[in-house]
Order: structure tokens, then sequence, then C-alpha cells
């Protein structure tokens, strides 16, 4: 399903959208892969003070009917918590000869206590104990990996969302180095709606959203900001660069049939904060629209497709 060339008709008056008001700080979601690794080796640290700490303690004060070895299920548990079933298991083993060595030099018990019942018990329970706690830890990791990604991405297109975006927005602000900012817009797409229906538009969205993916640079970073908003940052410093970067993803859109208007802004020409790039952007996308609105069928002129293009360097080459 193809979007008309046609530009839907828009209000003189400004639309206030979300873009207007003051964006959010950076989303606590790009720290937490630091967070969870430095739990992790926060986790690890523990346990390796912990074993020999048990360990000596062990073997200066345990006694029959003590019990100071079950403080082995602390650095097995934290092994697993960090690095999984499989390391959960090692981890139990570990604690299982620490354990064994300590009764071999601690007077207080025979050597023929090495090789017990409760010896083999201990064995099951701790590498046990390792392999649940290490599994769950992982399902858990793993959901929250792919909670992380849902939160981050538009359901519809897969691309980042609005929060996503905004947190990559100001991260960009924070490096202090130029940037461009595309923001663009579905002609008709509410015509298309009507006649045809939200799956026709979905299907749209779902184009354009893939158009703008791989059309544009290898570094940029593309949302979905709106019902049919799309936004782009892009590595490429000065408005030439920008205007370069609409024109070809204009074309690559009338390849597919689908008409979309764009406005862009450079940082730090047109702004340093989000709120002004977002503002200038927006208001080169209005005009746009506005100067598009204004032409009639007959004034627009349709960008020729990809085999057309072909066929005329053909000719002419």
């Amino acid at each position: 399903m193809s979007v008309t060339p046609s530009c839907r008709e828009r209000d003189n008056r400004r639309i206030t959208t979300s873009r207007d008001a003051p964006l959010p700080p950076p989303d606590d979601i790009q720290h937490v892969p630091a967070a969870v690794s430095h739990h992790r080796a926060f986790l690890l640290a523990g346990a390796g003070v912990l074993y020999p700490v048990i360990f000596a303690v062990f073997v200066l004060a345990e006694k029959p009917g003590l019990g100071l070895g079950h403080f082995y299920y602390f650095p097995v548990a934290m092994v697993a918590l960090a690095s999984g079933a499989a390391w959960g298991v090692a981890a139990g083993l570990a604690a299982t000869g620490l354990y064994t060595i300590g009764i071999v030099i601690n007077p207080h018990f025979a050597s023929s206590q090495v090789l017990t019942t409760g010896s083999v018990i201990r064995l099951v329970t701790l590498t046990t104990m390792g392999a649940l706690v290490g599994w769950f830890a992982t399902n858990h990791r793993d959901l929250s990996d792919r909670l992380q990604i849902a939160s981050e991405r538009d359901p519809l297109t897969g691309l980042l969302n609005t929060r996503a975006f905004d947190a990559a927005l100001t991260a960009r602000l924070e490096l202090g180095r130029p940037f461009g900012l595309v923001l663009a817009d579905v002609d008709t797409m509410r015509e298309l709606n009507d006649a045809e229906g939200h799956a026709a538009g979905n299907d749209v969205l779902r184009r354009v959203g893939d158009v703008l993916d791989r059309t544009s640079d290898d570094e940029a970073q593309v949302a979905r900001v709106g019902g049919d908003e799309f936004a782009v940052i892009t590595s490429r410093p000065g408005s030439d660069a920008v205007r370069a970067l609409c024109s070809r993803l204009t074309t690559a859109l009338a390849d597919e049939g689908i008409s979309m208007s764009f406005g862009w802004a450079v940082c730090p020409r047109d702004g340093e904060t989000s709120l002004l790039l977002f503002r200038a952007a927006d208001e080169r996308l209005y005009a746009q629209k506005l100067i598009r609105s204004r032409l009639t069928a007959a004034e627009v002129v349709a960008l020729p497709s990809q085999a057309e293009r072909l066929a005329l360097k053909s000719r002419t080459g």
C-alpha cells in the first residue's frame, strides 16, 4: 500500500506537541549495563574474600556440632548469582573441597570424618543450591534484558521509542560534538487511515521505519516519536550534510511510493539543548508541510522512481 504524493491539510496555527515541552534528563536505563557489571564484580570479589576467611575460621574454631561450614553457602550463592548455574555448581564443589581440607587440618576432627554420609549430603546440597540460584539468576537477567529492550523500542517498527530517543539525544548533547537532528512526518497519513483502515496505515509506518533505518548512516539513531512522526540523530556535521541526508531519505521513500516531509536542525548552530533543536527542526518541518499544502496537484513534481533514474542514466551514460 503506497501513500500518494499530495500533502495532508494542516491548520495554519501551530499544533503543540510533546516536542514543545522540556525533555527529561537521560534515562537511567543507559546506566544499567555498567551497574550490572559492577554488581557482578562486587559479588565475585565478595565470594573471593569469604572463601579463605571461612576456611581460616573453620580450621581455627570449628568444633563438632558448631556448624561453621554452613557459611560456605554464602560465597556459593554469590558466585551463582554473578555467573550462572555452571559456575554455581563449581562454587559448590570448591566449597566442599575446602570443607574437606578443613576437616583434615582441624585437630578437633578425626580423619575418618572426611568421607561420611554428611559429607556427601553437603556436596549435594552445595552444588544443587549453586545450580538453582545460578539458574534463577540467569533467567532473571534474560527477562530483564528483554524488558529493557521492550522499554526502549517501538512495538510497531522496532525503532527506538520516544523515551529512548530523548535519552540518546541528551547523551549526544553531553558529548559536545556537532550532530544533526532530523524530524519527519508521513504525508496523507490521516487520509490513508480513513480510506483503507489502520492496518494499511501500520503497514506504511513499518515500511517507513525500515527505509529510514537502512538508508540513514550506520551510526545514526532512528526513532518513532509519534503516530506518524519519526526522528533521526545523525553524526553528519553541518547544514549541507544534514540536508543531503534528508534528500536521500526522501528519494528512498519515493521509491517505495511514500511521501514524507522533513525538518532538520544542527547542533550547535541551531541550539545546544534538546528543546531548541526540536523547535528548530519542527519549524522547518512545519514550513515544508505548509508549502506543500499550498501547492496544487499539478504543481507537485513527483520524484522519479529508481527504475526511471536507472533508465535515464543509461540513456545519458
